[in-house]
């Protein structure tokens, strides 16, 4: 449940209160679409007309996920209904097994309808109620959760990095463009000021874990921390990120990806006087680092 409730694509939705009206064959359209994802139909990609060309496989992977995952018994609630020009948007509760439990997810699928029948165009799970603000003067807005936040706040600077690291490995070469992204003095400067109070080598593991816990919002664990070798485990959401923001794979591979990533925090390490090595393990990520 947890890749689908996290699903995250490049676009918000923001609705207008003036077109939050059902016309009369909304619901129909709705409880078309909704069997045709339930029962495997939308495995037909005559029937999608997504935001750009490129985004149709990735979207096809995720419904196929979503209809593996989703407890359909559970998820009959009927949608609230949003006209945009020629697009409809459904805000829609789905039910996930999570444990021994059941989790809701609201999603909100866009449709568009041309001479009577339906495509698919969109699916987000990140939507910002920004229709219920009323009228101006306004200075409260409708919040997320933290953990939404963050994430919104990685995909905006993960696809800042991946358009920035295509380009200058174009301009540059690739090598330029992965040391172009390199930190690791600034990084172990920050742990040693703002952590007086150890020896710098210390401070820069409790100081990643601070990081990580408190500025990334990533859950982390330190594991072992001693004078020459510590241990670090977390759960990292660039993985996740490559994974469900369909644009990310169409600027970078995941390969790049992925050594964007490792890089910055070997040069890290590397400056604060340890040697890491990465791991992962069951969806966590596991630092090693001795000295």
């Amino acid at each position: 449940m947890r890749n689908i409730a996290r699903a995250v694509l490049a676009a918000l939705v923001i609705a207008s209160p003036a077109s939050a009206a059902e016309r009369p064959d909304d619901l129909a359209t709705w409880r078309q679409f909704r069997e045709a994802l339930r029962s495997g139909a939308m495995e037909d990609s005559a029937r999608y007309r997504p935001l750009r060309p490129e985004l149709r496989e990735p979207l096809m992977g995720f419904l196929r996920e979503m209809r593996r995952q989703v407890k359909w018994e559970e998820s009959r609630a009927e949608p609230e209904v949003f006209h945009v020009g020629d697009r409809v948007h459904y805000v829609a509760p789905l039910a996930f097994p999570q444990g021994d439990s059941t989790v809701t997810v609201p999603f909100c699928f866009t449709l568009t309808v041309d001479r009577g029948r339906w495509y698919f165009v969109h699916l987000q799970s990140i939507f910002l109620r920004l229709d219920r603000i009323g009228e101006p003067p306004v200075s409260r807005f409708p919040d997320l959760a933290e953990d939404r936040k963050a994430w919104i706040r990685d995909e905006l600077q993960t696809s800042k990095d991946a358009r920035l690291f295509a380009h200058l490995a174009r301009e540059k070469g690739e090598r330029f463009a992965l040391d172009w992204f390199k930190d690791g003095q600034g990084y172990a400067l920050q742990a040693q000021a703002w952590i007086p109070f150890v020896p710098p080598e210390r401070a820069f593991v409790l100081y990643l874990c601070w990081d990580l816990a408190n500025l990334r919002g990533e859950p982390v664990v330190l594991e072992s921390l001693a004078e020459r070798e510590a241990r670090v485990r977390f759960t990292p959401r660039f993985p996740a990120l490559f994974e469900q923001s369909a644009h990310l794979k169409q600027q970078i591979p995941l390969e790049d990806y992925r050594r964007l990533f490792e890089g910055v925090w070997q040069d890290r390490a590397r400056s604060a006087g340890w040697n890491l090595t990465i791991s992962y393990e069951a969806g966590e990520c596991v630092f090693r680092l001795s000295r």
